[in-house]
């Protein structure tokens, strides 16, 4: 007899260094002439998609969409949704630099993993604030 093969497929989630409360600039996607979001700076309000690969940014990608009345008593009417933007689409955005950054890891002197970034100008490892 043949074994029967499981539904249940596993997904790996995309190894990333970006987290929830990040400042990023989009650096693509978007529609120049409706919704123009590449080049803005915005934080990461959540990671989402089945992979992990789909970022949700605070204020950007916005779109409106109907929404019905499913009990009574319930108003329905136009809801403004922020919709999620792919993580490759994003780069953590380093203020003081202006610009955005590839995020690293390194290791400090008392052996912990510690994120940062390279910087551009002086290629020195400088740690993110955690």
């Amino acid at each position: 007899m043949a074994a029967k093969k499981s539904s249940k497929q596993v997904v790996e989630r995309v190894p990333t260094a970006l987290r929830k409360g990040d400042t990023v600039m989009v650096i693509a996607g978007g529609n120049k002439a409706k919704r123009p979001i590449k080049g803005q700076v915005a934080k990461i309000k959540a990671i989402s998609g089945a992979k992990g690969d789909r970022v949700i940014l605070e204020g950007l990608n916005v779109f409106t969409r109907n929404k019905r009345a499913t009990r009574p008593g319930e108003e329905g009417g136009k809801v403004q949704v922020e919709k999620s933007v792919h993580i490759s689409n994003v780069m953590y955005y380093v203020e003081k630099l202006k610009k955005p950054v590839r995020l690293c890891k390194s290791t400090s002197a008392d052996g912990e993993r510690v994120r940062g970034y390279k910087d551009p100008s002086s290629k020195k490892f400088v740690a993110l604030d955690a």
